[in-house]
Formats: structure tokens, sequence, C-alpha cells
């Protein structure tokens, strides 16, 4: 069932984002070489915490962090360790959700640890490039369609591929709701797209194949070929003519501007 929300609701979800915009760039002020995945899910928690939210990802169908931590080939899903090290060259996708004030908020942000090669940064800008292409479809009178063909092309016609078995979706008290968004599709094709839907889209972009491998952990997808994949992802409100973005990726930048310019 798709619910739409009033724009009371939307003004809640939008500060539930917003909370969780403010987690990533506390996140963004540590990622370095040297730092461990389980560190940046430690300082997720506590911040969440500190300013009266819920970790939504935590305990979610048993999921054991607050954070996912995808590095390098991990697509999405992958669990915070203390084993796991970043390094000089490599991206870590970070994507969690927020509860505050019985709303739930998504989102997620590709980051480039130290130096990284032309190459991988090209992915980073065409897959942040797939997700404003998308949200601008996220308009009263498309369909879920448009929004999946949107991302496919330009993801495709830049040399890379999409991942099938994981989508965006509907948001609100419950962190997966209808409809499902696909990173791929047919233009007007699939669920017409009406004023106060809220949908969370997130394209997941492979360098190389689109093929996918779950991890033994049950939870970590990884690309089968093991070629960087990158993920960003924000929750919307469809509106006329223009979507509602209400979440925000301004607070990292901030942060990344801070940290190496």
């Amino acid at each position: 069932m798709i619910f739409l929300k009033t724009d009371e609701e939307v003004e809640l979800l939008r500060q539930s984002n917003r909370l969780l915009a403010m987690t990533l760039a506390e996140v963004a002020k540590v990622i370095a070489p040297g730092v461990t995945t389980k560190q940046l899910d430690k300082i997720a928690y506590e911040y969440i915490k500190d300013n009266g939210g819920e970790p939504s990802c935590l305990g979610f169908e048993g999921y054991p962090a607050t954070l996912c931590t995808s590095v390098n080939e991990q697509v999405v899903h992958g669990i915070p360790s203390d084993k796991v090290v970043l390094r000089e060259g490599d991206i870590v996708s970070v994507d969690t959700c927020v509860g505050l004030n019985g709303f739930i908020a998504d989102s997620a942000y590709t980051f480039p640890v130290g130096d990284v090669s032309p190459e991988v940064m090209r992915l980073l800008k065409t897959t942040k490039e797939c997700l404003y292409l998308g949200i601008g479809q996220a308009v009263v009178g498309k369909r879920v369609g448009d929004i999946g063909f949107t991302i496919q092309q330009h993801a495709e016609h830049a040399g890379y591929s999409v991942t099938r078995e994981f989508v965006g979706h509907g948001i609100g008290r419950g962190m997966h709701e209808d409809p499902e968004v696909p990173n791929y599709g047919r233009r007007g094709n699939g669920v017409v797209l009406k004023s106060g839907m809220v949908i969370a889209i997130e394209p997941m972009i492979h360098l190389g194949r689109k093929n996918i491998i779950i991890e033994d952990d049950g939870w970590t997808a990884r690309t089968a070929d093991r070629k960087q994949a990158a993920h960003y992802e924000l929750s919307v409100c469809v509106r006329q003519g223009k979507a509602d973005i209400l979440s925000t990726f301004e607070p990292i930048q901030e942060v990344l501007k801070e940290r190496f310019i």
C-alpha cells in the first residue's frame, strides 16, 4: 500500500532527514586511511542517540549495526567491523536510516578515502549525477519507470552497469514502503507518481558488470567481478513540477571542503 503524506508528515520527515544528514557529516569528518568501519559505526550511533534519534538499521531484520559500510566492490549492506581498515585509494559507501518523531529517513553517500584513481572518481561523479537525474523525474504524473529509465540510461551511456537486486523504495513510518523504485526500467511504465508520495531514490552503479554475489554473512552484496560500485541516496517528496528533496548532502560537502580544500 502506498501512503500519501500530509504536509505535516513531510515536515517531520524533513527533520529526520536533517538529523541523518548531520550524522553522515560527522562520519565524513573521520573517514581516512587507517580508520576502521567499526569506528565510523560508533560515531554514527552516538551522534544519532545524542540528538534524540533512533538508529533504525540496528536490529532491522537482524542487521547488527547502525551503518552499512560498503567498501570498494561491496555494493550495499557491508557490516562495520574493526577488521575492516580503510586504505588509501578505497571508496566506502555509508548508508543508514534514522528514526525521529515516528518517521524514518534514509540516505547514503560514497566517500573517497585519500587519493582515489580518476577512473573510480568518474564512477562516483556519474552515480551522483544518476541520483539527481532520477530526482528530476520524481514529479506528479510521471511513473516509477521514468526514474529508473533515466538512471539506467545515464549510467549505461557512461559505460557502467546498474544493480538489479536492490532498489529504491517508499519511506515514512516504515523503512521500506511501497512503491519499489528500481534504478532501471522503461519510460512510461510502473506506478503513477502522486503528490505526497515520499520515496528514497538510490542508484547503485558498477564500474564493471551488473552481477552481484551475497557474501557468507548473509548481508554484504558485492560485484561478482570485484570491480568497484558506488551508491548515493536521497529521500524526496513527489510534487507538481519539481520534487521536494527532504535529505541533503550539504553538511557532508561542507565537511569535505573544509578537510580537503
